[in-house]
């Protein structure tokens, strides 16, 4: 399956940003799917994470955990990450994985597809 992420752009701390990941070819439903992102200088780090469709399970690093929402739409076969009350060390490029697996998980060693990333800039 093919990922891509969208959405990404410039805002004020405080602010909101609404990213997605789509996929080509395949309903993302039977897939788990996984935010991640990278920093300058940083390791990759998860982010937030949606077990496949008939689970409905999420999972949240506590960095985001009350601010960030994981959500599937089904009508656009796509995962979003609704992102709330931006902070400066929000910024990062976001990336989007998925595995053919039904368990969430922060892991991302377990992700076996990537899309390309969108670069979120979170301005004090």
């Amino acid at each position: 399956v093919q990922l891509q992420a969208s959405g990404g752009g410039l805002v004020q701390a405080g602010g909101s940003l609404r990213l997605s990941c789509a996929a080509s070819g395949r309903s993302l439903s039977t897939y788990r799917v996984g935010w991640f992102r990278q920093a300058p200088g940083k390791e990759r780090e998860f982010v937030a994470a949606t077990a496949i469709i008939w689970s409905g399970a999420t999972y949240y690093a506590d960095s985001v955990k009350g601010r960030f929402t994981i959500f599937r739409d089904s009508a656009k076969n796509t995962v979003d990450l609704q992102m709330n009350t931006l902070k400066p060390e929000d910024t990062a490029v976001y990336y989007c994985a998925a595995s053919g697996t039904d368990v969430a998980s922060p892991h991302k060693h377990e992700y076996d597809y990537w899309g390309r990333g969108t670069q979120v800039t979170v301005s004090s």
